[in-house]
């Protein structure tokens, strides 16, 4: 098991900035923000690993989300959030107990309540070159190309977050946090 992200993973991942409203007009991009925990995803050369944004290791305490990184090309990596739903709704405590110091209950938690890893940024592509100084524009494409290839065989386990340019589906967003939602990212295409 690797000790820290590998060369190509930009590390620590971008944090967002909170801001009082979503800033608006051409060339904003919306995301939800997810109520879950934040995870880097790779393949570094056959070794899997998901990263919390701390860098502490995270695979051992979600081991569905294996067979994903399995999936991946070796020197990729995908960043995204780790969620669990429940009855319709994302249900943080499911996911702070998972944080448990026995490999057991670990299992029998991810088998009862399997976690989701929603995916909004391609952060090296297949052949292992980091996209972190790409536009979010070309990134996105990229993350949508790549999810299109590399993971029709992922079940449910792997799902894009959406994104929207539309300010009043990202302010609907911003009004039904609570339910799974923190809230909204407001990302620039060009950056």
């Amino acid at each position: 098991m690797a000790d820290a992200p590998g060369p190509n993973v930009p590390f620590p991942p971008m944090e967002a900035e909170l801001v009082s409203e979503l800033p608006a007009g051409a060339g904003w991009r919306y995301e939800p923000k997810w109520d879950g925990f934040r995870g880097v995803l790779e393949n570094d050369g056959g070794e899997l690993a998901l990263w919390s944004r701390n860098g502490r290791p995270l695979l051992r305490y979600f081991p569905e989300l294996r067979p994903l990184g399995e999936l991946m090309p070796k020197g990729s990596a995908l960043d995204g959030e780790i969620v669990i739903a429940r009855g319709g709704a994302l249900d943080f405590d499911a996911m702070q107990i998972r944080l448990h110091p026995a490999e057991s209950r670990v299992r029998k938690l991810a088998a009862e309540t399997p976690a989701i890893y929603l995916v909004f940024d391609l952060l090296a592509d297949e052949s292992g070159r980091s996209l972190v100084g790409e536009p979010w524009t070309k990134r996105r494409a990229a993350l949508e190309r790549f999810a299109q290839r590399e993971f029709p065989a992922a079940k449910g386990r792997l799902r894009l977050s959406p994104a929207t340019t539309d300010l009043s589906a990202a302010q609907d967003w911003l009004a039904s946090a609570g339910g799974g939602l923190d809230g909204v990212i407001a990302k620039r295409a060009d950056l």
